[in-house]
């Protein structure tokens, strides 16, 4: 399902599959399948919560897997928008999973990095040991 979020991708629920065109088998239009998936339920959380429909926002997160105290349950607008969403898609989560899937090792970068980070001759003992990353190398701030 991860590969079809992206790009001219919907699902059919009438016809139970997914198509390329946005028109159903009922002959409905579809959203793309990032908009069904994803926006949509973050905007019918928003939604409801600041027009205070509490009962379906607990519906909506309890099918999510989203559990709140009894406290948590208790807050109002913003506030219960801002606790349901770092219980469901953490932004320091999502952050950090994506700087260590596609920031390179501080190994493999500082080979290139330190001609823009270090001021000094890139021939000196301190320049070689940056771009080794070398454990041993002199300590520099």
């Amino acid at each position: 399902m991860k590969a079809k979020l992206w790009g001219d991708w919907f699902f059919d629920a009438a016809g139970k599959k997914w198509i390329t065109e946005n028109v159903g088998t009922d002959g409905k239009n579809l959203s793309r399948a990032f908009c069904q998936f994803i926006i949509d339920p973050i905007v019918k959380i928003f939604s409801n919560c600041m027009m205070g429909k509490t009962d379906v926002v607990f519906k909506m997160i309890a099918s999510l897997g989203v559990e709140l105290t009894t406290e948590e349950k208790e807050l109002q607008e913003k506030k219960l928008i801002k606790v349901i969403m770092q219980r469901w898609l953490n932004a320091a989560d999502a952050l950090l999973e994506m700087m260590i899937l596609n920031l390179p090792s501080p190994v493999k970068s500082q080979a290139y990095r330190t001609e823009i980070l270090y001021e000094g001759p890139m021939d000196d003992i301190c320049a070689q040991a940056m771009m080794k990353c070398d454990p041993d190398g002199p300590l520099m701030m």
